[in-house]
This record gives C-alpha cells, sequence and structure tokens, in this order.
C-alpha cells in the first residue's frame, strides 16, 4: 500500500519536532521552517524486513533518524546500522555479503568496483544521501575561537608546527598568540571516508605542505599522533585530552569540542552546499546508474561562500540483491532518504546540508532500477 494523507501529515509533524530538538541539542544550522506536505514521501509501507547496514560514523546520527521516521511508517521494518564498522569497514562487510548496503564517505575504489561486479549481477552503485562537512575539531579549552589556514592545518597533522604557540597559527588569528602547550593530533586508526574527505583537500589545496596523496587510512609515516578507532573516539579524545586538534563529520562535534574556521570561513550546511555547488562534479565508477562524485577544491576555493572541506556520504547497493528477503524494504528506506522530507529528517538532527533536488531526482532514477 501507498502511504495515506494521514500518515503524511504525521511524519511531517515528525520532522518538525526532529527539527525543534535538534536546534536544542545538536550542532549545525536545522531548516527554519517545517516542511510542507508537498514533500511528504511517498512510499511502500506494507514492506517488511530487516536491513543489515552499516559503515560510515559520520551518518549514525541521521541514519539513527532517518530510521525512526522510516519504521514509524514502515512497521515491518527493522533497520540496523552499525556506525562502529567505519566506511572502510562497511565497504569491506558489503562486499563480503553481510550488508544490504554500505554507509561511505568515499565511494568504491576501482578495486572495490571490480569485486562488486563479481559478487552481485549488474555491479553495484555509489548513490550520494548524506552532505556535511569535516571539522577541524579542537579541545574547546584553547579558545573560543580558532581559525586556521590550511598551510597551517597541513603542518600541524604532519608533525611541523607541534605547538600552539606556533607564529603560523598566532598568524592565522590576527596575532592574537594562544597560550604554549603541546599540541595533541588526533587521528583515524582505521579505514576512514572522513580521513579521505580531510586528506584529498590537504593533498589538493597544499600539495608543498601535505605531500601525501588523499587516502582513507591517515599517513603511517608521520609519527607521534594520537590514533584513535571511530569518529567517536576521536571526538572522546579530543574532548577529554587538552591541546588535541582532529578531524570529524561535523555532526560527531561533542561537548567540549569547537570546529575551527577554515580559511576564515565557518561551518554552515550553506556554506557545505555551496560547496558541492561550487566543486561537485560527477565521476561515475563505470557503472550505469552510479553517481559518484568528486570535489574540485580550487573552484570551492573561488566561492567565497563555500566551507573548505566539505563531505559527501553514499549508500553503497547493489542493483540486483542477491538477499531478496530485504531487498524491497532496503529500497524503500533509500527512497525515503532521498526525499525532500528525508533530507530534512537528517539535517534536523545532524545539521547536515540537503541535498539539491536534482540529486535526489537522480538518486531515485537509480533506485527505480534496482531488484
Amino acid at each position: 500500500m501507498k502511504i495515506s494523507r494521514a500518515a503524511q501529515l504525521g511524519i511531517v509533524a515528525a520532522v518538525a519536532a526532529l527539527a525543534l530538538a535538534g536546534c536544542s541539542s545538536d550542532p549545525g544550522t536545522a531548516p527554519s521552517s517545517s516542511p510542507s506536505t508537498a514533500n511528504a514521501p511517498k512510499i511502500d509501507a506494507s514492506v517488511k524486513g530487516t536491513i543489515a547496514a552499516g559503515g560510515s560514523s559520520a551518518q549514525a546520527n541521521a541514519q539513527t533518524a532517518w530510521t525512526a521516521a522510516f519504521t514509524s511508517l514502515a512497521k515491518g521494518v527493522t533497520v540496523n546500522y552499525d556506525k562502529t564498522l567505519g566506511s572502510g569497514g562497511g565497504r569491506t562487510n558489503f562486499l563480503a555479503g553481510s550488508l544490504d548496503f554500505a554507509g561511505s564517505d568515499a565511494p568504491m575504489s576501482a578495486d572495490e568496483t571490480t569485486s562488486a561486479a563479481a559478487k552481485f549481477p549488474g555491479g553495484a552503485v555509489n548513490l550520494p544521501i548524506y552532505l556535511d562537512g569535516v571539522a577541524v575539531a579542537y579541545n574547546s579549552s584553547i579558545g573560543a575561537t580558532l581559525n586556521l589556514t590550511t598551510p597551517t592545518i597541513a603542518k600541524i597533522f604532519s608533525g611541523k608546527i607541534t605547538d600552539w604557540s606556533d607564529a603560523a597559527i598566532t598568524a592565522d588569528n590576527g596575532g592574537k598568540a594562544l597560550a604554549a602547550g603541546k599540541i595533541n593530533v588526533v587521528v583515524r586508526s582505521d579505514s576512514s571516508g572522513t580521513a579521505s574527505n580531510f586528506t584529498n583537500f590537504l593533498h589538493a589545496a597544499d600539495p608543498t605542505d601535505w605531500t601525501w596523496a588523499g587516502s582513507g587510512t591517515f599517513p603511517a609515516d608521520i609519527k607521534g599522533v594520537d590514533a584513535q578507532k571511530g569518529g567517536g573516539a576521536v571526538a572522546t579524545e579530543v574532548s577529554t585530552v587538552p591541546g588535541s586538534i582532529g578531524y570529524l563529520d561535523h555532526s560527531a562535534l561533542v561537548k567540549g569540542v569547537s570546529a575551527a574556521t577554515v580559511n576564515g570561513i565557518a561551518f554552515s550546511n550553506t556554506a557545505v552546499a555551496d560547496a558541492l555547488t561550487a566543486g561537485g562534479t560527477t565521476a561515475s565508477n563505470g557503472v550505469a546508474g552510479d553517481l559518484s562524485m568528486k570535489f574540485d577544491y580550487a573552484k570551492i576555493k573561488a566561492k567565497s561562500s563555500a566551507y573548505p572541506i566539505p563531505l559527501l556520504s553514499y549508500a553503497i547497493i547493489p542493483l540486483k540483491f542477491t538477499n531478496a528477503g530485504s531487498s524491497a524494504a532496503t529500497i524503500e528506506y533509500l527512497k525515503f532518504i532521498a526525499t525532500p522530507t528525508g533530507q530534512q529528517v537528517a539535517a534536523a538532527k545532524a545539521g547536515s546540508a540537503p541535498l539539491p533536488q536534482s540529486v535526489l531526482d537522480s538518486v531515485q532514477a537509480t533506485l527505480g532500477t534496482v531488484k
């Protein structure tokens, strides 16, 4: 059955409630007005099944909100999303056949795409479902505000700047010197899409100071870092160890952790949306219906209102499910996510930026071909 008018009104009310909760307790900027009933999603609420998913910890808050909203309508569906896997673990488990879809802050690599083609009839596709930014996150005791330029960030994370009183940090903050103290650099020890986005940005924007190619794993030859598994562990470490700095999906900020402005630009969902509009380009993996994208950081830099380190996160799914029992539920769940209402659910909970309608339309078109 299709969702009734009453159910559509119910989910709009639920989104409004989530938005109010998000304004009081979550980072980012929630939508300023409630969605209209015209944007209520049309899904098949009669589907049943258990969806096994996992991966990106950046998607964790959004997945929690999406699950609650979707299962309030499709009451026969259970969604189990394992955020502890990280993006790399999500892709690995998906390719091993243990997940119906993977959440990943980076699309599949060429080798993973080949593996997916061997595993699933027709292969697998990357579908954008979540837009946020990578925060350069620091222990709040360092100061109420902190601005860092790209070269300074590259030097901090490569170990060339080791003290908060360094002249480069002072210059970045209008000549105001910070108190001397050792910088504790916190990084991900596991394969992470957040790391991939962060290091891609550093290498593209400042290859002189950051000579390493972008990668899902932090460079092993950079010594003296504080490595933690998972975005949650990074957030905890930054919040509890004085002098710490790390990189996190912006929605993962916790009490005691602040986000630096980058090149003078503060994170906001509007600034991230501007980054996607200015510098997002298609980068298909060659599979029909794939919607991979990459960022042109030079174009993002040229847009004065764009946040410099956007993060686009994906649902990775097969074009033909081998587990028929969960296929219908998974497809309907992702259809719900790829609607204006689904995007506002995430924005209210995680402070993310709703994806443009053109991207949502493309996701829906691909989902219409999945079996």
